[in-house]
């Protein structure tokens, strides 16, 4: 155990040297806050650009907190991801291209340790900034717009995180056995869209695929209720992400006895 809380505080200041722990929250809370922050001036915002007829009035609906909260989510789930696949997509492909791996596993590591350690790093940087970023987002919706229960949007946070932290998975699984980081980061965005498109398109068969819990994150902000669907999805997810990281160890240690 000592060994493996040696190798995540390794990664842990070498995330802090890389200043990951500054501009990953900075950037979720900047996706996070600008959707409340437009919708809400958005009518200030095209009376200051000028162009229309004089006297014309514009009225926009206000949308609600519940469609808020989703247009965020909607920012998480796609330039959110991007973020994530952009810091993960070199966490053991960038240290198997320059060597660092091999001098570290030479030293009595587990393959195990070293890639649990790197995932447990990547997993605490992304929770801890999503919560960031969406505890912003959730105090301007309830400043600007109207309450929402922190029950309710702790709810949805833990959902789609469980979304968010698959998709962290499945690139770091793909570094297993790519040693260019730009390989691993079209690769892994290529099959989160392919995943997302074939689930949504065959959603009546497919139920319970973890790309469709988004969706159910967003049905749960405005029904205050989750479909029956969406328990299994987040334990098929959860399953899959064990069953990745596991592949991951295994692939790993093939690569690297070669």
């Amino acid at each position: 155990m000592s060994q493996w809380m040696t190798l995540f505080h390794k990664e842990v200041v070498e995330m802090s040297r890389n200043f990951k722990w500054i501009w990953v929250p900075i950037v979720f809370v900047l996706l996070a806050v600008k959707e409340p922050l437009t919708s809400y001036y958005m009518p200030q915002i095209i009376d200051s650009l000028g162009g229309l007829p004089e006297g014309a009035i514009i009225e926009l609906p206000v949308p609600s907190a519940a469609e808020v909260l989703i247009a965020i989510q909607s920012q998480f789930n796609t330039l959110g991801v991007l973020v994530i696949v952009l810091t993960s997509m070199g966490i053991i492909a960038a240290e198997r291209k320059s060597g660092v791996a091999g001098l570290i596993l030479v030293k009595p590591v587990s393959y195990a340790s070293f890639v649990t350690a790197k995932w447990a790093g990547a997993m605490l940087l992304l929770w801890i900034s999503y919560f960031i970023g969406y505890l912003a987002s959730w105090y301007y919706v309830v400043i600007l717009f109207e309450t929402v229960p922190f029950v309710d949007f702790f709810q949805s946070y833990l959902m789609n995180g469980i979304w968010l932290s698959f998709v962290l998975t499945i690139t770091i699984f793909f570094n297993s056995f790519l040693k260019s980081p730009g390989a691993v980061g079209f690769i892994s965005i290529a099959f989160v869209m392919i995943l997302s498109i074939v689930s949504s398109s065959f959603s009546h068969l497919l139920e319970w695929s973890p790309s469709l819990l988004p969706s159910y994150t967003n049905n749960f902000l405005l029904a205050q209720e989750f479909p029956k669907e969406a328990f299994p999805a987040a334990i098929l997810a959860l399953v899959g992400i064990i069953a990745l990281l596991t592949g991951c160890i295994a692939i790993f240690r093939k690569r690297e006895l070669a």
